[in-house]
């Protein structure tokens, strides 16, 4: 991994959704996280949650699930410029949380993104992600759901490996960027129909 990577710019949260309170991990945040890269994307990727966003000393940093991100896009032909990454939770957890009151907390938020931006396309990463968006759903996993594609909020969605899972487990790369590379066609098939 090689290639020299970018910090997309960060979007700021609506207004009063910065000073959200509805979970513990408000508590825990330096600031809401809303998402990041080109807000008018036509791709939105969803992950978990926020990771490391700036070093001890307080400069921008770039957190390996955001790297291996950059580099699965690369070797898919995907532009940085054509996505924005937003998360499930908007708040960087620091220690030990409630995970399913966050989530439950949080979703309305990332529903109402979509609501907003009317991406083109979705894509979900890890089974985190996979679950909340599809709460009722038996075996709701990125192994059981990764090659096909479904509808969330009447936009296609699919999902693939989080991009953790992909640095601790090199085998899985080589599916990681065979999903981001059906996410660019589904992406491109999806812009023929509206043109």
């Amino acid at each position: 991994m090689d290639h020299p990577y970018v910090i997309l710019p960060e979007e700021q949260a609506p207004d009063g959704i910065e000073h959200c309170e509805i979970c513990e991990l408000s508590r825990q945040r330096s600031r809401v996280i809303w998402g990041e890269g080109n807000p008018k994307a036509p791709l939105m990727m969803i992950l978990d949650n926020p990771g490391a966003r700036e070093d001890p000393a307080g400069n921008p940093f770039l957190c390996g699930t955001r790297e291996t991100l950059q580099f699965g896009m690369r070797e898919a032909g995907i532009d940085v410029h054509d996505i924005y990454v937003t998360y499930l939770l908007k708040c960087r957890p620091k220690r030990a949380y409630n995970k399913p009151e966050a989530r439950t907390a949080c979703l309305p938020h990332l529903q109402m993104q979509l609501l907003q931006k009317q991406p083109l396309v979705l894509f979900g990463f890890g089974n985190v992600v996979a679950e909340s968006i599809f709460p009722d759903k038996e075996n709701a996993s990125v192994k059981e759901l990764r090659g096909s594609w479904y509808e969330y909020q009447d936009t296609p969605i699919s999902f693939t490996y989080h991009p953790l899972a992909v640095r601790r487990r090199p085998n899985l790369l080589r599916f990681f960027v065979e999903d981001l590379k059906a996410l660019k066609a589904k992406w491109e098939e999806v812009r023929q129909v509206g043109i």
